[in-house]
């Protein structure tokens, strides 16, 4: 049994932290915050949809980021101010258009297999996140927008996914308390939505009863590897570090930070994003509100209904560094956009949030050794953690199984 040091406790840390136990290794947890999940893994839009496995390079993507670069409110937004790592990392980018159908197919297949290692891990540890398996249901306003996305499904079908074209009145009736005039949408029966961070948390409850010891208020100073093992250094004990058989890393936008240390190029961007909590406090508004996930493919917004008092609206993407910054001009598209498709919602009781995706140029996280012996990595899933992280667990922690086994 091997002693694995996992840094970071959101989704992929905690998931990949069970996926080790499960091989029986002991496993430490080490997390800056006081509590699991308190970054990205805490206010998403709660969809594991493997129907938005479609990775971004394409150029399309790009024509319509550069229309909405004078509009406020766009889905998404550019920070023009010339920083390197930005427009390093956006040159990257579209160096991957190359790769948009291979990367695109293979999204979808890991987003199909993790579903299953995630359903396993809430059954075996009787998790409740709010699980509601009734498809995701995506929205187009117009035949153009309706004729790309029977392109873009080809591409889906081919990483195994079961996602079919649905007419307006079609649309109206997998969920009735839509209001708008469509061309038409796409379902995918398979795909489900759930609260992340009661999942994380949960899972992470699950990890402790196992065995696995978590250190949190435990900001990391250094990181060191040779051949015989790794040594973290935290800031509140520089002289005591932490000593193990092998790191993973799995610590979001951090990541980047840590690699370099490691002497290791992950290259990650923060891309920030926005989500609010509609809180359905009467029972008028329970029934306006949708049960039924939606993704709207214009305005780039994606909904979750959690629980029986609860509605999570999420979208945009903004390229502005690490700030976390909730500003009441990127929220009030998502207030507008309710108020417009369930009129007979209340939102008068509403939650913002904004957290930082861990974004790489290819959209594919990254999972595997680094340069240096005992390291390894499983970051940078993006706008797609809850969706991969379950499957993206399995494979790290089959290779750290792998190597510290011999």
């Amino acid at each position: 049994m091997a002693h694995i040091l996992v840094l970071g406790a959101g989704i992929t840390g905690v998931t990949t932290a069970y996926a080790l136990l499960e091989r029986g290794h002991d496993v430490t947890v080490v997390e800056k915050h006081r509590y699991p999940a308190m970054e990205t893994s805490f206010a998403n839009g709660g969809q594991l949809s493997a129907s938005n496995a479609e990775v971004w390079n394409n150029w399309s993507t790009i024509l319509k980021g550069l229309k909405w670069m004078l509009r406020r409110d766009a889905p998404l937004l550019i920070n023009l101010r010339p920083n390197y790592h930005k427009y390093s990392w956006m040159a990257e980018f579209c160096g991957q258009i190359l790769h948009y159908r291979p990367n695109t197919v293979e999204t979808t297949r890991l987003a199909i297999a993790a579903r299953d290692h995630l359903f396993h891990m809430a059954e075996c540890e009787n998790i409740d996140f709010d699980l509601e398996r009734r498809g995701i249901l995506h929205l187009y306003y117009d035949d153009a927008s309706l004729r790309k996305a029977a392109e873009s499904n080809k591409l889906l079908a081919e990483g195994g996914l079961e996602r079919y074209q649905v007419s307006p009145e079609e649309m109206h009736s997998i969920e009735p308390a839509l209001h708008g005039d469509f061309a038409g949408g796409f379902f995918t029966p398979s795909d489900c939505t759930g609260d992340i961070h009661k999942f994380t948390s949960g899972l992470a409850r699950a990890c402790e009863k196992r065995g696995a010891r978590f250190l949190f208020n435990a900001p990391v100073s250094g990181i060191s590897a040779t051949e015989e093992e790794v040594s973290l250094r935290l800031v509140s004990q520089p002289q005591d570090p932490i000593r193990a058989d092998a790191l993973v890393i799995c610590a979001g936008v951090a990541s980047r930070h840590f690699a370099a240390m490691l002497g290791d190029r992950i290259n990650i961007y923060p891309v920030k994003g926005y989500s609010i909590t509609v809180n359905l406090e009467e029972e008028q508004s329970r029934q306006a509100a949708p049960t039924v996930s939606l993704l709207d493919e214009d305005a780039k917004i994606v909904t979750s209904r959690l629980g029986g008092e609860r509605f999570r609206v999420a979208g945009t993407a903004e390229f502005n560094g690490v700030n976390k910054d909730i500003r009441a001009d990127r929220i009030a598209p998502l207030l507008r956009w309710c108020e417009r498709l369930f009129p007979d919602m209340c939102t008068r009781s509403v939650v913002p949030w904004a957290g930082l995706r861990p974004m790489t140029p290819s959209m594919l996280p990254r999972v595997g050794p680094g340069k240096r012996p005992h390291i390894f990595y499983n970051t940078g899933h993006g706008h797609l953690g809850w969706t991969l992280s379950a499957a993206t667990a399995q494979l790290v922690a089959e290779q750290v199984h792998n190597q510290t086994s011999h």
